[in-house]
């Protein structure tokens, strides 16, 4: 069976490699797209790279237009998604690839966000280790779900190994990331124009400020942190390169363990996950070795000196980060293949 599909933000980063991925899947059939100010344009004026589906024009984005498939990805600005929730309730899944319905605390959305909270969907990180398993058996059969910010997703995944084992302790967590701008979205920003970011690093969302920081203590708890022992100095560093996160993220050594339990706990929560690599010890990830691929790689380095675990993880943001952990998901909640229409491998140089 065929499963029809509905791509909205079509025209946008999100969107466009949503439905890169989508157009390799032998299980769908990419019926519609949709997009706001571009609507009425043909899709390829805005994706040229996504050359099979020239055919498609973009529609309205409404409701009317989104109903009636098996399958609709909300590609829109935060706090866009939620309104479509009511229309599209006889859709079989609706995957958000927007913030609106990640968060479980409402307070959360309130301070970070702003705006009415919406409810929270299953969490669209399937690897993710969590209290009595992983992440995964959430997705299976579930009918909304939330796909993750990317620069929280690879923090998450970096850690959450280590919370679940209680090898590290979350009370003292400093992440900084390297990031792309594509992570911004396609909108025409002054900080994010070439002559603004090219030969340099700026950093931003400084000081605790940044959105994905509950969704980052959300993901720790659900691995076994206590809630009110979570804290985060969260520091993203927009960089000259199109796509891509290095994370680089630390805790202190939990009590008294070895370095070999340290390591075990990547290992063990890994091992079996095709999407999420870790590298031999003393390796660590380039973001040029992921690009286009659907894989977290990363390496695991115990620093006794300061008394910390480090832990360097590069995404590609709109693959992992995003799409790929969207269509990912999908397949899981409908009982596909997995891997199916993944890339594991990337592109080089």
């Amino acid at each position: 069976m065929t499963l029809s599909v509905a791509v909205s933000g079509a025209s946008g980063y999100a969107g466009g490699e949503i439905l890169r991925l989508l157009a390799d899947h032998p299980d769908v059939e990419i019926r519609t797209v949709t997009a706001h100010s571009s609507a009425g344009q043909r899709l390829i004026a805005h994706q040229p790279h996504l050359r099979s589906l020239g055919h498609l024009e973009l529609q309205p984005t409404t409701p009317e237009v989104l109903a009636g498939h098996d399958v609709v990805f909300l590609a829109l600005p935060h706090g866009q998604s939620a309104q479509y929730t009511e229309a599209l309730a006889d859709t079989a899944l609706v995957i958000d690839a927007g913030a609106d319905h990640r968060l479980t605390s409402a307070e959360d959305w309130a301070a970070f966000y702003g705006g009415a909270h919406a409810e929270p969907w299953a969490y669209g990180v399937p690897e993710l280790p969590i209290s009595g398993g992983k992440q995964r058996d959430k997705l299976r059969g579930a009918r909304r779900i939330a796909a993750p910010g990317c620069n929280a997703s690879t923090v998450a995944l970096s850690l959450a190994p280590g919370v679940a084992a209680g090898v590290i302790d979350p009370g003292d967590v400093v992440s900084v990331l390297a990031v792309g701008p594509s992570g911004a979205g396609k909108a025409a920003k002054t900080n994010l124009l070439a002559s603004e970011i090219l030969g340099t690093a700026n950093p931003y969302a400084v000081g605790g400020t940044h959105r994905h920081i509950p969704e980052i203590r959300q993901a720790l708890a659900a691995a076994g942190a206590p809630g009110d022992g979570i804290r985060i100095s969260f520091t993203p560093v927009l960089v000259p390169m199109a796509r891509g996160i290095l994370a680089t993220s630390s805790a202190p050594i939990s009590g008294d363990a070895t370095d070999a339990e340290i390591r075990s706990a990547w290992v063990e929560a890994y091992a079996d996950e095709p999407f999420v690599e870790l590298l031999p010890e003393g390796v660590f990830p380039r973001v040029a070795d992921v690009l286009g691929a659907n894989v977290a790689s990363m390496g695991v380095a115990v620093d006794r000196a300061a008394n910390r675990v480090t832990v360097v993880a590069a995404v590609d943001n709109l693959v992992k980060g995003t799409a790929g952990a969207a269509v990912q998901s999908m397949n899981i909640a409908l009982g596909l293949a997995e891997t199916t229409a993944l890339p594991l491998n990337g592109v080089a140089p």
